[in-house]
Formats: C-alpha cells, structure tokens, sequence
C-alpha cells in the first residue's frame, strides 16, 4: 500500500483542490469519534453519553459534520458528472455516471451488510441475540443511513446540477425554502408523515452548496457562517428543535431523523467555516508527508467508517469478557477508560480495515490519484482539471439503461435506508421498521439492496468508464 499511495501522491496534478480531500478524511474521522465518544455502554444496555451529561450537548455543534461530507459529495459530483458528459457528448452518460459512482459505495457496504447479517443469523440460531448482544445487532447498521442519503445524491445529481446551472442560487433556496414549508406543516399544522421528505429536502440542499462550491460562487463564507450559525441559534432558541444536532434516545423531535431545517442552517455554518480555512489548509496540504496521509486516508475511508462501530463494540465486548468493569458512563472511573478504550478502537478498527480495504478499493487506476475530485478554482470549463477516462461504451452507456441504473439507486437506497432503522436483531421474528409510512423487515431491507446492486452493476449495463474525482 505504501508504494501505491506514494505514487498516487507523486502524481498529484499540480491544481488540485487538495483541501476537498482533506474535508472528505476529516468529516468521517470526526464522525467515528464522535460515536466512540458518545457510546455510554453498561452491562444492562447502550445509552447515549449527550443524554446521561446534556450540559456536552453544544458540542454536537462541531463533531456534527455530515453536512461537510456531503458538501463535498456535491463538489466531486458536479465536476464527475461534466467530464463525463464533455467526454461523450453523443451519448446519455446517467447510468455509466450511476455505476462507476456507486461501486466504490456499495461494494464495501455490501460486504459489511453481508458479513453481520451472517454472524447475526448465526447468534441467532444459537440462541443469542438478546440483552446487550441485541442492542448491538440493532445498533450495528444505524450509520447505514449516511450510505442511503448519499446513494440519492449521486442518482438525483444530473437533474439538480441542470436546476443549478439554470438557476444557480435560485436552486438551492428553493429547497430550502421546501425544507422550511416541509416543517411548518410538520409542526404547525400537524400533517402525518410530512417529516420524512426533509430526509431529501435538507440533505439536498446541503449538496447543492457542493455545486456552488465546484463553480466558484461560495465568495463570501463569512457571511454564509454567520447567516448559518444565527439561523441555528434562532431556531433552536425559539423553535421545537432541540439543542442537539444528533439524534438522542428517547426525544419527541430530533434534528436528524428526519432532519430538520435547524440542521439546514447548522449545514450552512459549516460550510462557511470550512471555506474560511480553505487558504491556511492548503499551505499545510502542499507538505509531501501530509499529503500522503491524506491520500492514503481517502483509500480506506468508507472501509473505516463502516466498521468503526464493529471495532467499539469489540472493545466493550473484550472488556467484558477479561471481567473488567464498566463503570457508570460519564463517572471519574469513565472518563478515566476513554483514552485507553479509543486507542483500543482505533487499532481494532485499522485491523478489519486491513481485512476489508480490498472491497473498497479492487484496483488502483493506472494514472492520477482517484482518491477525491478534481479541482474546482473557479467555474468549471471544457478545458478544466476534472477529466474521466474509459471507453463509456456498450449498453450501460446508453439511454436505455438510465431507467435500469435508476431503479437499481432507488432499491439500494431504501434498502439501506430500511436496514439502518431495522438493524440485524430479531432476523427470524419478522422485527419492523417504518421506513417512509412502510414497514420493512431486515431481510426484505437486505434483498433490496442486493436486487438494486444487480441492476446497477450487471443489468444497467456492461460499459467501463473511470471517474476521476
């Protein structure tokens, strides 16, 4: 691995917009530590430290950085999508985009799905699953919803990125503006069910800024921080959204499921944050040795998030098993445990990254590194630094494929979405979850996903293209 990533390093164009790799690394780091953090893990069941400790709920102002991953999703995806149409200006490129997006995304998913629905049957079987194991096997997949929001921006990014490039501003306040109607007829006029379309309006929204970041337009982020930050402060102090941008066991509202249009403006702060460090961040990028981390970084980085929450539970359940104590979660003997338990985490996880990268990253691309997009100084142009290479031939690039490649998404997307609020407890009692008004069980969840992963990889066609970026 270190001689692939020296030589992707090495071969660095010289205008790459290194920073959006280092925002993509650092947003899921934050987001792993942020769990390993927040597990409030006893021998009776898993709680939540924000709610055993509420004064630490301000901090989820910071380690709540989604928003960033998928700001950066829209960036790469703006500038993919066009080198890929400039490229074949004769051709529908949707599902040839659609399948070289989503096969780094879902192969390792897959893999993960595949693997603790196996160890959960199998635990099952034997008559376990209940008690703490159980709240495990329903907690394991949660983070699976960040998959499922991602696998809709990358389907809907051709038709938002023409609504951009029509409108520009104009498309992004629009769905802003829908994700605020969306809550005032949630909270206001009551209306069932309305909540979940902010699942698309709020994420959406965030993505779009991803756009105006790919064409240069994001020129005043000290405005955009302080328009976001004051906004969130508003809401939160004088709206029923709660302090917490994460979701906490037991509350009436949360700010992420569904997301809320609090969670909008905290996205729009840290957009503005983010941009305001772009110049410092690129000087300490320009560093031979940090850039290689950061590649390197990039290329187990789904892998690591993946199975961040396998590696924690590992650890709690190798502590109970050696017969050590749990002591009461937020106690001196508590805090006392986190450096030695995160440092625990931390190698358990780049173990089951060793073992599952391959899934992650099959083949290395025979020139310039793939390990984020291409860079975006200003408006993208014909003769800009985002390039695809490959044939884009054969009947996945061709326009009958499109309605194929998009029912696959569709499929992968609910299924996904369906597992994370299932989990894997309860696989042979027929367990339900609500997803979108309609209950799903975890092996319907599981057969949606892999239905959907067929279409998009076999069935929408056999063309090859590289994206880079």
């Amino acid at each position: 691995m270190g001689n692939s990533v020296a030589a992707l390093a090495a071969a660095t164009p010289t205008g790459r917009d290194r920073y959006v790799d280092l925002l993509r690394v650092a947003s899921l780091g934050t987001v792993v530590l942020g769990h390993w953090l927040m597990a409030a893990v006893t021998p009776q069941g898993m709680g939540n430290l924000l709610a055993v400790v509420p004064a630490l709920q301000p901090l989820t102002w910071l380690l709540q950085v989604m928003p960033v991953f998928f700001l950066v999703g829209g960036f790469s995806h703006a500038l993919s999508y066009r080198s890929l149409a400039r490229r074949h200006p004769d051709r529908s490129v949707y599902a040839a985009f659609l399948r070289a997006r989503l096969r780094r995304l879902l192969r390792p998913t897959l893999v993960f799905v595949l693997v603790w629905t196996a160890a959960a049957g199998a635990l099952q079987l034997a008559g376990g699953g209940g008690g703490l194991t159980g709240a495990a096997l329903r907690m394991i997949t949660q983070p699976l919803w960040f998959i499922g929001i991602y696998l809709a921006m990358v389907a809907l990014t051709p038709p938002l990125l023409r609504l951009h490039e029509r409108h520009g501003w104009g498309a992004f306040a629009a769905l802003a503006a829908a994700a605020a109607a969306v809550d005032l007829l949630r909270f206001a006029a009551g209306v069932p069910y309305v909540e979940f379309l902010n699942f698309a309006f709020v994420w959406l929204a965030v993505h779009q800024l991803g756009f105006l970041r790919a064409d240069g337009r994001l020129t005043r982020p000290g405005l955009l921080a302080g328009l976001g930050l004051a906004g969130a402060v508003l809401l939160v102090a004088f709206g029923p959204y709660p302090l917490s941008m994460v979701g906490m066991p037991g509350e009436k509202v949360s700010n992420m499921a569904p997301p809320t249009l609090a969670l909008l403006a905290h996205g729009i702060w840290l957009t503005g944050a983010v941009q305001l460090l772009a110049r410092p961040a690129a000087g300490l990028l320009r560093r031979p040795r940090v850039w290689r981390g950061v590649v390197a970084a990039n290329g187990i980085a789904m892998t690591g998030f993946l199975w961040h929450l396998t590696a924690m539970l590992g650890v709690y359940a190798a502590q109970l098993g050696l017969g050590l104590a749990l002591p009461e979660p937020a106690s001196a003997a508590w805090w006392a445990q986190v450096p030695p338990r995160l440092l625990a985490a931390l190698a358990l996880t780049g173990v089951l990254v060793a073992v599952f990268r391959r899934y992650e990253t099959p083949g290395l691309p025979r020139s310039g590194p793939a390990t984020g997009p291409a860079p975006a100084t200003g408006p993208a142009t014909a003769t800009g630094p985002a390039r695809a290479t490959g044939t884009g031939s054969g009947s996945g690039s061709g326009a009958g494929s499109a309605p194929r490649a998009a029912l696959g998404a569709a499929l992968c997307l609910f299924g996904v979405l369906g597992l994370s609020m299932t989990g894997l407890g309860g696989l042979f009692e027929g367990r339900t979850a609500v997803l979108v008004a309609v209950p799903v069980t975890a092996p319907v969840a599981i057969g949606m996903v892999l239905s959907g992963w067929l279409l998009v990889e076999r069935w929408a066609g056999s063309g090859t293209v590289r994206l880079r970026g």
